[in-house]
């Protein structure tokens, strides 16, 4: 795995490498002083052989590839926009999870909540977090409760 810094930071970690190579030690006692594998030593070496001061430029590690398109993306704020009721569900809330199912149903990409939070910061989105409420809650019972009770409750 790469290590972090950068770009000069690593290509200097390659030259210091290559130095110690022509001091005659060998590829492990390189790599144990240069913390890396001894096969990076090697290819380095190999590299250095064949296209000489080039070798030293490390290249841009663009990470994995995004598995939405920039089209699926534009497609995915449009569903959203639309809201979470005409997607099917009971609330407009955007979880991170209810984004993730309209990804994988939509586009046929597995995808997993957190992943569906960066969709959402991208947007400039922030996910919601449904308020937790029992399933046996009776609303008109509240809000007589508020009207008739509460009242006299407070005044107490």
């Amino acid at each position: 795995m790469r290590p972090k810094g950068s770009a000069d930071l690593l290509s200097d970690r390659r030259r210091r490498a290559l130095k110690l190579l022509d001091e005659d030690l060998s590829l492990n006692e390189v790599a144990r002083r240069v913390h890396c594998a001894a096969s990076s030593v090697m290819r380095w070496r190999n590299d250095w052989r064949r296209r000489g001061a080039d070798s030293f430029r490390v290249g841009f590690s663009p990470g994995r590839p995004r598995k939405l398109t920039r089209s699926q993306q534009r497609r995915l704020l449009r569903i959203l926009l639309k809201g979470a009721i005409a997607n099917g569900y009971r609330t407009e809330l955007w979880t991170t999870k209810r984004v993730a199912e309209v990804i994988r149903r939509t586009f046929h990409v597995p995808c997993h909540f957190n992943t569906a939070g960066l969709h959402l910061h991208r947007f400039g989105w922030t996910h919601q977090k449904p308020e937790p409420r029992a399933l046996e809650r009776d609303e008109k019972a509240i809000e007589r409760w508020k009207r008739k009770d509460l009242p006299q409750v407070a005044s107490i």
